[in-house]
């Protein structure tokens, strides 16, 4: 048998998710199951519960959890609110709205869009004239990708809500902010969000395999209406007190032991720090590709600066560069484990994820490594990438 060699300290985890997942969370989730009748299980689903409200803001809104992915949230708020023939519009941000609107037409729904150009954020006027052209009020709800993980683009989810209003249409908001929150500023409330969709491996910090929906009255009245069967997914099922109907059968207890650990964590460090910290280290990322594209061969894939995402920076490389070789030497190299392109943009980009359980010192060492590993492959990138991330960080 072929013996594996132990390469010596850490291999960097620069991926957008999953992320890195603190010591203080895994300790959490290694902990021995308990039996479901022990009352320490419900304390423990109301404290995710109400951890979770904190962090996103709200006062209006149930939080229901589901044993998934961020693609099974989209399930269960298209499960919920879209009917056959049900009209949903879905602006064009990139990759994931195209994955959401895929989902919408496979319940039946009629997924409506926006143009998307690349590199820019939702425009929200696009949104308004697609909800003032709907005179018949069909259209149910507007799902807005908040960040575009492959794109590392962010919305202007106040722009977006004013569009709405001034459109005076009734759609519901519904939101997903699984690459965004506990990264960027998000206040359910405040923002007139009805529904909010993250999932656990992102900003939360935890491993994949839990997704959260949050859905206010407005939500969960049109949720009552909605005809379509449902049983796993439904809200009114899981409306209860009864943690086995919360959960529809077995909890997920190490990863809402693992949660609660997260939530502490973001609490302890603060929310406005936490969001400080990651437009911080964005900063850093983005002054570094600055200075790599002075010789031409990469740039930062989203254009308007305003809409760079605090979570992921998607890098463009020039034709001819192969971001997944690349990728493969920073990763085997020189330790570095960073994304690669999603959907139309694979081949295209790579992605540097800075979110979650991140300082300066891990991203100086990443963006070591992909220098380095730039410089390996012989690309023609500008050799003052750490230095200026550096510079960007002391200022």
């Amino acid at each position: 048998m072929k013996t594996r060699v132990r390469i010596p300290g850490l291999r960097l985890l620069h991926s957008p998710g999953p992320t890195r997942v603190p010591e203080e969370v895994l300790a959490a989730m290694m902990r021995q199951p308990t039996d479901l009748a022990d009352p320490r299980v419900p304390a423990l689903v109301s404290a995710c519960e109400s951890g979770m409200k904190a962090l996103l803001q709200t006062e209006r809104a149930d939080v229901f959890f589901y044993a998934a992915n961020g693609h099974g949230g989209w399930e269960a708020v298209i499960a919920n609110l879209v009917a056959a023939g049900t009209s949903i519009l879905v602006p064009g941000t990139g990759h994931f709205s195209d994955g959401w609107a895929e989902q919408v037409a496979a319940f039946g729904g009629r997924a409506l869009r926006t143009p998307y150009v690349e590199g820019m954020p939702i425009d929200p006027a696009a949104v308004e004239a697609a909800l003032r052209e709907d005179t018949a009020r069909q259209i149910a709800a507007v799902f807005v990708v908040h960040t575009d993980t492959a794109s590392g683009t962010t919305s202007d989810l106040a722009a977006l809500r004013k569009a709405i209003d001034a459109a005076g249409h009734p759609a519901l908001f519904v939101v997903d902010v699984v690459a965004s929150l506990a990264a960027a500023p998000f206040a359910m409330d405040a923002l007139g969000v009805d529904v909010a969709i993250g999932a656990s491996q992102k900003g939360l910090m935890l491993p994949p395999g839990l997704a959260f929906v949050a859905a206010n009255e407005r939500a969960l009245a049109l949720a009552g209406d909605t005809p379509a069967p449902r049983f796993y997914w439904d809200w009114a099922r899981r409306r209860s007190d009864l943690n086995y109907l919360k959960f529809c059968g077995t909890l997920p207890i190490a990863h809402l032991a693992g949660l609660e650990a997260a939530l502490a964590l973001i609490e302890s460090e603060g929310l406005a720090a936490a969001h400080a910290r990651h437009a911080r280290l964005a900063r850093a990322v983005h002054a570094a590709v600055g200075a790599w594209g002075e010789g031409g061969a990469l740039r930062v894939f989203t254009r308007a600066v305003e809409a760079r995402s605090a979570s992921v920076t998607a890098i463009e490389v020039a034709p001819g560069i192969d971001p997944e070789a690349l990728r493969s030497v920073a990763r085997e190299r020189f330790q570095v484990a960073v994304a690669g392109g999603l959907g139309p943009l694979h081949g295209r980009v790579f992605r540097i994820g800075h979110l979650g359980d991140m300082n300066e010192a891990m991203l100086l060492g990443c963006l070591a490594g992909v220098q380095a590993a730039m410089l390996a492959q012989g690309i023609a990138c500008g050799p003052g990438g750490v230095d200026a991330a550096i510079a960007s960080l002391v200022a």
